[in-house]
């Protein structure tokens, strides 16, 4: 059987992707096993085609010598003789071993039948060859001969054509068995495809060209002595490897007043959306495959143990083949068991193929000894070199992103393995490790998205009329969002990658900023900016790590709300320290999980001047440093689980407003306290489980605003109304059944909230009250409005659905003031008014909304 060189070429076969994954040596050792498989295949041809021995008797005994005797020779011999005879067939007898020892007379011995005498006849004029008649026919030989080549010949000499194609098959597959095991190749065919397309994407050219233009400003800026070009430098003075992509927040070393940013030429900030596609799903995958493969170094063990095999191979093929070399011989003495065939014991036996098999040998010898030389080396380079680690130093010193990590295991070999082919693509490959260049690419494709034009039409007005702007869960800041410059308020949300540039100095509008979950960077020029013109800040946080450090240093900052994990393990890390240096901080709003008012907070005591904690249902135990904030005017502790009202509070003698909403207070006895706070004017005490309102709540003169709506109380005592500044009361949602007349005795009174009660009648004292303008009695068990509500001339808002009304009294058209949308009533009820007062108060309600219009 023969094969053809495409046969022969496919076992070696690797599919042309795989060829950055072979270096040098595995190359080399490719081509010198098809050269040894070739050899193998050229040696079996000749040996299936060609091999053979031939043997002739060997004369040892004066026995042998005279010939055998007529009875010892085979009686087939004879037959067969007769035959050819009968046929008239020429009989061909083999000639006998010549020597010039043997008279010449020997040679014409003659068979008996004719056409032996004709044959003597016709070689009588000739001379005559000497030697021994042995009476061997052809057939004889023949047999004599296979009989030989398997007795005499050895048996490395038969079987080294297969051997050597054996061995070679073998070191063929050992080299290319990891290209194709299942646990390897998905890996190795993964990483191959994506370093063909990080090589071949625009991005990667694109990246390092900014790179390259980057790198001539900056020697540029170097040759002139200026630099321009913003480097970035941790707040906290230590540099973490991370580059700009560290967690702490970075500032810029300041840039040249007078000297523009050095900017890529726009021909190379523009990139096909479609390539700009392809780049972000290469990044994914490179994070993938790296998570992935850097957990394990199956890779790196299997190349290393098919290596040792081929190597134990050679070594193998060496010791036992050098010692056969010698046995291959062209003569070869037989002896097979056939004397009573042929009177032979003995026999001279030539191998044809001797000479041809032995230069075959040493030809695979040498081959085999370089193969063995290129497998030592790769062990040498294996062992010699921590092939499980990987340094893209070499890269990060070459380009600007100095944040390529390093690699390790499976991941590092391999791209070990790359730098044997050709270095640049482990270079083009890092351009997709750097989270530097997968910002650039997010960047480009968010200013190509994000234009002036769009964001403009996303900006709104709030409720304090102000220009706002909400991004939401965008890959970046747009840089359009800096020529926004007449916007006041600023909202990011769920955005990874904030940068506030030089730029953000264009917005001299902007007072307000929100960051939630956002980490933001800044620039030095832009922290000038910042620093000097934002009012308001809110960052919204999940560990308190994530609060950018520069937030501490905004001097002019009026108001900071935290919203985020501030427990108490955390509290060393709360950063509230560098608070004192916030001179300018008036209000601070704490939306945590505190168990105790953190002690750094009394560096801002001395010009706080509002204070929030809003605890999501912790409770708030230690509030001691609360007496230092003596500058205090309100303060709001929302949901801290709070029983009593903390005694801390009564020294803060300025304080104005006080709110304790959504905790467990029920009972306010030290109510009496406040009397000590001369300015005091709100209390807000609502949703709580208070039960009853002390007496001593008349000692509060300068009260203004109680509330005290979702609490448990069933009634009101008579001190309450001796409140002479008590302007807004509001009860509602309580289970009161009796308003007391004392209530006439609030002469300043103007919003009154007792609805969700349990009322049935009101008193007439009430009406007395003639500086009312919001009246809440809804859901209650009211039969009866009394007409006396007309002498409420001011009142411009009146509830009563949810109550057992059959009319409306006629009185309440003097009430000039109050309008139709401002009239919370069933319909039916309103139909039982007059048509004059329905008028006027749908008239009056038309006007001004035509007025408003």
């Amino acid at each position: 059987m023969m094969f053809t060189l495409t046969e022969v070429a496919s076992l070696n076969d690797i599919q042309p992707t795989y060829r950055i994954l072979k270096p040098w040596w595995d190359v080399f050792m490719d081509y010198l096993g098809l050269v040894m498989l070739m050899l193998a295949i050229f040696a079996m041809t000749m040996q299936i085609t060609k091999d053979q021995v031939a043997c002739l008797p060997c004369l040892e005994d004066p026995e042998e010598a005279s010939g055998p005797k007529p009875d010892s020779f085979p009686q087939q011999n004879a037959h067969e003789g007769a035959s050819s005879a009968a046929t008239g067939a020429p009989v061909v007898t083999t000639l006998p071993f010549v020597t010039k020892d043997l008279p010449d007379e020997a040679v014409h011995e003659i068979h008996v039948t004719h056409q032996h005498t004709v044959v003597a006849e016709k070689y009588a004029n000739q001379p005559q060859p000497t030697g021994v008649k042995t009476n061997l026919d052809y057939q004889q030989y023949i047999f004599i001969n296979q009989i030989c080549y398997h007795v005499a010949l050895p048996w490395y000499s038969k079987y080294f054509p297969y051997l050597t194609l054996i061995h070679t098959l073998v070191l063929m597959v050992s080299s290319n068995f990891w290209f194709k095991y299942p646990k390897t190749s998905s890996k190795i065919e993964h990483f191959v495809s994506i370093l063909g397309r990080c090589f071949e994407s625009p991005w990667t050219t694109k990246a390092l060209s900014e790179t390259a233009c980057e790198d001539s400003e900056e020697n540029k800026q170097r040759f002139t002595g200026t630099s321009s070009v913003p480097k970035q430098v941790s707040l906290e003075g230590k540099d973490d490897g991370a580059g700009v992509n560290s967690s702490t927040p970075m500032l810029g070393v300041k840039f040249s007043a007078d000297k523009p940013i050095a900017e890529v030429p726009s021909s190379m900030t523009i990139l096909d959306k479609k390539d700009g596609e392809q780049a972000k799903a290469l990044f994914e995958k490179v994070r993938k495959f790296r998570a992935h493969v850097e957990d394990s170094d199956f890779i790196y063990k299997l190349y290393v143990a098919q290596t040792i095999v081929k190597t134990v191979k050679f070594i193998l093929i060496l010791s036992y083949t050098s010692t056969f070399m010698a046995k291959i011989n062209f003569k070869h003495s037989c002896e097979p068991d056939v004397k009573q065939l042929t009177g032979y014991r003995k026999f001279f036996c030539t191998h044809n193929m001797a000479f041809m098999l032995n230069k075959l040998l040493i030809s695979y010898m040498a081959l085999i000894l370089i193969y063995g030389m290129a497998c030592l080396y790769s062990l040498f380079w294996v062992f010699r070199r921590p092939l499980k680690e990987y340094s893209f130093e070499k890269v990060r010193e070459e380009s600007s992103f100095s944040d390529i990590p390093d690699v390790k295991n499976d991941f590092a070999f391999l791209l070990h393995m790359v730098d044997q082919y050709d270095q640049l693509y482990s270079k083009r490959f890092g351009v997709f490790l750097s989270e530097v260049s997968e910002n650039k690419l997010r960047e480009i494709s968010l200013n190509h998205e994000w234009t002036f034009e769009k964001l403009r039409q996303l900006v709104t007005r709030n409720a304090q009329d102000q220009q706002e702007l909400h991004l939401f869960m965008l890959s970046g800041l747009p840089n359009a969002v800096f020529d926004l410059t007449d916007l006041e308020v600023l909202k990011l949300e769920l955005i990874p990658e904030v940068r506030f540039s030089a730029k953000v100095s264009q917005m001299t509008s902007l007072q307000e900023l929100h960051l939630c979950h956002c980490p933001a960077k800044v620039e030095q020029t832009g922290f000038a900016f910042l620093r000097d013109h934002l009012r308001c800040l809110h960052v919204k946080f999940t560990d308190v790590a994530e609060i950018p450090a520069w937030v501490y240093l905004l001097r002019n900052l009026r108001e900071l709300n935290l919203i985020g994990n501030l427990s108490s393990e955390n509290n060393k890390m709360i950063g509230l320290e560098p608070m004192r240096d916030l001179r300018h901080l008036k209000t601070l709003c704490l939306k945590s999980n505190l168990t105790k008012m953190p002690t750094n907070i009394t560096e801002l005591s001395q010009h706080l001047i509002k204070l929030v904690v809003h605890n999501d249902g912790t409770k708030l135990l230690v509030l001691n440093s609360l007496k230092k904030m003596t500058s205090l005017i309100e303060l709001e502790l929302y949901s801290c689980e709070l029983e009593r009202i903390p005694h801390a509070i009564f020294s803060l003698t300025n304080l104005q407003e006080l709110d304790l909403k959504s905790n467990n207070i029920r009972t306010i006895e030290e109510i009496i306290s406040f009397q000590h706070l001369k300015r005091l004017t709100c209390l807000k005490l609502w949703h709580n489980k208070i039960i009853t309102i002390p007496h001593s709540i008349g000692q509060v003169k300068s009260l203004e605003s109680l509330h005290l709506s979702h609490n448990k109380l069933e009634t009101l005592p008579p001190a309450l109304f001796t409140l002479p500044k008590l302007r807004h009361l509001d009860v509602g949602h309580n289970s009161i059944t009796v308003l007391p007349p004392d209530v006439g005795l609030l002469h300043n009174l103007q919003h009154l909230a007792i609805n969700s009660n349990k009322l049935e009648v009101l008193p007439k004292p009430l009406f007395r009250c003639n500086k009312l303008k919001v009246l809440c009695l809804g859901n209650n068990a009211l039969t009866v409005l009394p007409e006396a509500v007309g002498q409420l001339v001011q009142l411009t808002q009146l509830e009563l659905r949810g109550n057992c009304l059959d009319r409306l009294p006629a009185l309440l058209g003097n009430c000039r003031l109050l309008r139709k949308n401002c009239l919370v009533v069933e319909d039916h009820l309103f139909d039982t008014l007059p048509v004059e007062v329905k008028e006027s108060i749908s008239r009056e309600t038309n006007v001004s909304f035509t007025s408003g219009l």
